[in-house]
């Protein structure tokens, strides 16, 4: 995908970046982004953690039904 990404390349994107979003605002939108990206990377290790573990996935959760008029009655 980004095979034929070359060093100039990387010059314009970054005098872009400064151009839409000022100097200042650089290292709070790179602070963000690392901060999106580690959660992101966190999120997929706990789904994969998850997938190794099937036994918390198989429990089985016993539900009753309540009568709405009953409850109302008792609070």
């Amino acid at each position: 995908m980004f095979g034929g990404l070359q060093g100039w390349h990387l010059v314009i994107i970054i005098v872009l970046a400064l151009l839409l979003f000022g100097a200042p605002k650089l290292p709070g939108l790179a602070r963000s982004v690392g901060q999106s990206l580690r959660i992101f990377k966190s999120e997929v290790r706990q789904m994969k953690d998850d997938d190794k573990n099937p036994s918390a996935a198989d429990e089985t959760v016993e539900g009753k039904i309540v009568d709405p008029d009953r409850r109302e009655n008792n609070a």
